[in-house]
């Protein structure tokens, strides 16, 4: 089976992990984030464009109240340069993987271990905010328009961990997806996947994807160790504050 390739993974996380608004200016996208992280809140460069031209990604940057920051796709090699030379730091690079719904849905989690819920219990916006996911990327989830459900983790008749998964077209992307601190490494995390993956693939998704910071190692190993594969990577590029 041909997995998405990183530029459908870029609208995949459009879609599930949606901006307050966004509009084109000249050759980029800008996109106003209120508080839901950098994903929402960067710009990105749809067509040709001129160094003089990033002055007016400030401008409205600035006009929103947000840092001047732009996510570096694959085929932004110019721009990666343009921002370098204007003094634009490298931050937080990040991996996308993926993978066939039915492999990771092969082995079911244990009963009673995950729970699929939408609205989300106030015990799992409690998990995001301890994980410092706040109210601004809860609005993120609320936004999105498609098949979407919450993850609910239990763990020694605890919860556990909690996570976000939506679907575009035929491909899930989970976002958000924490443990508490004293459940870590106990399977939690490898759990709330595998039932993502089976919620996945019974509303219509033939693939399931995630994106991570480089820098988590523990998340980037139980994704390869799942056997996602690693489909592209992006970063964003961010003013430094004079």
């Amino acid at each position: 089976m041909t997995l998405p390739d990183a530029r459908r993974l870029y609208a995949v996380t459009e879609a599930t992990w949606p901006p307050a608004r966004a509009w084109p200016l000249g050759p980029w996208t800008i996109r106003e984030g209120q508080g839901g992280g950098q994903r929402v809140s960067a710009a990105t460069c749809e067509a040709a464009f001129t160094p003089a031209a990033i002055g007016d990604v400030e401008r409205a940057m600035d006009d929103l109240g947000q840092p001047a920051l732009f996510m570096i796709r694959a085929g932004d090699e110019a721009l990666d340069v343009a921002l370098g030379h204007r003094g634009y730091a490298i931050k937080d690079p990040v991996v996308q993987y993926v993978t066939p719904v039915a492999e990771l849905a092969r082995i079911a989690p244990p009963p009673i271990t995950t729970f699929m819920i939408w609205p989300p219990l106030m015990i799992m916006t409690d998990l995001w905010a301890g994980g410092g996911i706040g109210p601004g990327r809860i609005a993120v989830m609320n936004r999105v328009r498609g098949t979407k459900s919450g993850i609910l983790a239990r763990q020694a008749d605890r919860a556990a961990g909690c996570g976000f998964v939506a679907v575009d077209g035929r491909v899930a992307m989970v976002h958000a997806l924490e443990v508490a601190a004293n459940f870590r490494r106990k399977g939690a995390a490898a759990n709330m996947m595998r039932a993502a993956a089976r919620w996945a693939g019974e509303n219509g998704a033939a693939h399931l994807a995630v994106v991570v910071t480089a820098a988590n190692e523990a998340a980037n190993a139980l994704y390869s160790g799942m056997g996602m594969t690693p489909m592209g990577r992006y970063h964003y590029r961010i003013r430094i504050a004079e």
